[in-house]
């Protein structure tokens, strides 16, 4: 029995719509919490929460990089489980169109140092001009 005691508690934390949406998300790869919120739009803290359930139940690997922490699928192989069970769903919801499409966060929503080098890549910054940074001149006053 110890082997469907280790099985249903893998299956239970799968059982929840945000674990499955944030393990939707980590099909694109590794994110950090600030992708999530600004994609799911809920609070850090509840994203925290389901987190630290699929960390416990081994579905998902963290990495620090300083201040930040980025999630990843601890097994890859967990995207072709969570296929075959929106495809029966699917079936079952005879075609209804159960699969869902996230959005990408918006680099001006999220902090981490990932969004914000595209975002500085999106925005193609100017260089400031060191007069109109100086503010008025000697004869302005």
């Amino acid at each position: 029995m110890d082997a469907y005691t280790r099985q249903a508690r893998y299956l239970k934390a799968l059982a929840h719509p945000v674990r499955l949406a944030i393990l939707d998300i980590l099909r694109q790869g590794e994110a950090c919490v600030c992708h999530f919120q600004a994609i799911l739009g809920l609070r850090q803290a509840y994203i925290s929460q389901q987190l630290m359930l699929l960390r416990r139940a081994g579905l998902v690997k963290v990495r620090k990089d300083g201040l930040n922490v980025f999630y990843r699928a601890a097994d890859p192989s967990l995207f072709a489980l969570l296929d075959l069970a929106w495809e029966n769903c699917s079936r079952q919801a005879k075609g209804s169109g159960l699969f869902i499409h996230l959005p990408e966060p918006d680099p001006a929503t999220c902090s981490c140092p990932k969004c914000g080098q595209r975002l500085q890549g999106r925005l193609k910054l100017k260089p400031a001009d060191p007069a109109a940074l100086s503010g008025p001149g000697e004869d302005e006053r």
